[in-house]
């Protein structure tokens, strides 16, 4: 991948099947625009829990999840450049507003990544890296699954963000992707995404992690049927 033509080839390769299946499950399960307006892939991500490589939207189970994910992040122009790495959550069930909040379960900033320089394992990132750390992919009882969205944004040249000061700004509930990408004028590069779902390890996951309501189940209103009236006899006469 060092050399012009390899970078070529690859590229292209990527554009005739890989690439439009991941634009194929964020559009379908929307992604874009839930998280994001748009995006226009440039180069590929691959996500993988230890051995288990991950496709695009697959579901994992929460006990594999429970530890930070592994990528490969993979450049298809020269040259070394910066970049952020954000997972969002955008199925978190707000009750009050009987709606859905978005939720950050790991951000982190100046990763160096190249064509040739393309693995990226978020457990060993330096603290001068990590916004936010790593926070288990978990979805409660009742729900029927969250779309774990990983995007990888561009820094501008030589730009170096303060993964200290962030972290100060920041928290995992509440976060919006797309402020945090104008703010820092970003440019969405790559995405991939994988979905997580109740099971049997989730409640154990939670209470682990020192995340409350493993024990709360959500169930959907249930919808009394309209009153039935009786039509007047004059009608059948």
């Amino acid at each position: 991948m060092d050399k012009p033509i390899y970078r070529y080839l690859a590229d292209k390769k990527w554009r005739q099947y890989d690439r439009m299946i991941i634009m194929q499950r964020i559009t379908q399960m929307n992604v874009v625009p839930d998280v994001l307006p748009a995006i226009d892939p440039t180069l590929n991500v691959d996500i993988s829990f230890g051995p288990r490589d991950v496709q695009p939207g697959e579901y994992v189970d929460s006990r594999v999840s429970e530890v930070p994910a592994h990528l490969n992040i993979q450049p298809y122009n020269k040259g070394e450049r910066y970049v952020s790495i954000a997972i969002v959550n955008p199925d978190v069930p707000n009750v009050e507003a009987d709606g859905f909040d978005y939720r950050c379960h790991f951000l982190a900033s100046n990763v160096k990544i190249s064509p040739t320089q393309t693995s990226v394992s978020l457990a060993k990132l330096n603290d001068d890296q990590v916004i936010l750390p790593w926070l288990p992919a978990y979805t409660q009882k009742g729900l029927a699954y969250s779309r774990m969205s990983v995007f990888v944004l561009e820094q501008k040249d030589g730009q170096i963000l303060d993964a200290k000061a962030l972290s100060q700004r920041y928290e995992h509930d509440d976060f919006i992707l797309r402020s945090f990408v104008d703010r820092h004028v970003l440019k969405p590069v790559g995405v991939n995404l994988f979905r997580s779902r109740h099971d049997e390890g989730t409640a154990g996951v939670m209470q682990r992690a020192g995340i409350p309501g493993g024990d709360v189940e959500f169930k959907r209103k249930k919808i009394e049927p309209l009153p039935y009236k009786k039509l007047p006899g004059s009608r059948y006469r």
